[in-house]
């Protein structure tokens, strides 16, 4: 039993060591296709046959993912052709790849070089840092991070500035805003008292004249309608104009005159009248 037991664990094992063999060799054999295909693409591409050469590099990279050079040289010819998000996604892919620090180096390197024509500084820092952690002697690198971090310096206070003046005019406007507000306020008050004293000023008038007319009336009134115990007054003439009583003295006195005169006449009349010399027959 122990024997058939042991024969069945050496079978297993050899089964899984062949398996394992053989997956290897199937692996070796794509990756060996997926070069071949790599150097098809990258003759296409030096012909400037960019169609035939993206195909060759898409079969490549689904033949082997181990194949870090097939989207790499992809990426390259989509960098070339300003493709940058297409070109980016094939660098992260070979980075992903790369089995050595020399083509993870040259992956993060390019992909710093897409984020600066994006004019994304920041991730191109972080990229170019990434690269020379991989290979720190790689001066182009070290040329390319100090470019970038000082564009990235340029842009930040850029905006530092533009915010500056963004809150330096916004401070301007409100304070504006509140001149114009308090402006608006004065003129509304300036108007209120200018209106409040126009209706006071109506009110008196218009209480004079209620004094007026309630003065008015109560003086018809009084006229109209004596109080008990008041006597009536008796109305004033006018200036220039006689009461009944000088009239009636004055018409007296005109007659009296008028008649002395008239005596006067007849007395002289009576004086001067001519005797007649006539005899009587």
């Amino acid at each position: 039993m122990k024997n058939v037991l042991s024969l069945l664990l050496v079978l297993f094992f050899s089964f899984l060591g062949f398996s394992q063999e053989e997956d290897v060799q199937r692996k070796e054999k794509a990756l060996k296709a997926s070069k071949n295909l790599t150097w098809e693409g990258n003759k296409n591409l030096s012909e400037n046959n960019f169609v035939a050469a993206e195909v060759d590099y898409r079969k490549a990279i689904a033949k082997s993912p181990e194949n870090a050079a097939a989207p790499y040289n992809l990426g390259n010819a989509y960098y070339n052709n300003a493709t940058y998000s297409e070109a980016f996604g094939r660098f992260k892919e070979a980075g992903e790849a790369a089995a050595t620090k020399a083509d993870k180096h040259k992956a993060y390197h390019n992909m710093g070089n897409v984020f600066m024509q994006r004019k994304d500084y920041a991730k191109a820092v972080e990229s170019y840092k990434e690269a020379l952690r991989n290979n720190p002697k790689d001066e182009e690198t070290r040329y390319n991070l100090a470019l970038a971090k000082e564009l990235l310096k340029k842009d930040e206070d850029k905006k530092d500035k533009n915010n500056d003046n963004k809150d330096d005019q916004d401070k301007q406007d409100k304070k504006d805003q509140n001149k114009d507000q308090d402006k608006e306020g004065d003129n509304k008050e300036g108007d209120q008292d200018k209106k409040d004293e126009g209706d006071e000023g109506d009110k008196g008038e218009d209480k004079k004249d209620e004094n007026k007319e309630g003065d008015g009336d109560e003086k018809k009134e009084q006229n109209k309608k004596p109080q008990d115990g008041d006597k009536p007054q008796q109305q004033k003439p006018r200036p220039n104009q006689l009461s009944k009583q000088q009239v009636e003295n004055l018409l007296r006195a005109m007659q009296n005159a008028e008649k002395q005169v008239q005596e006067k006449l007849d007395a002289k009349k009576v004086k001067g009248a001519k005797i007649k010399n006539e005899k009587d027959w």
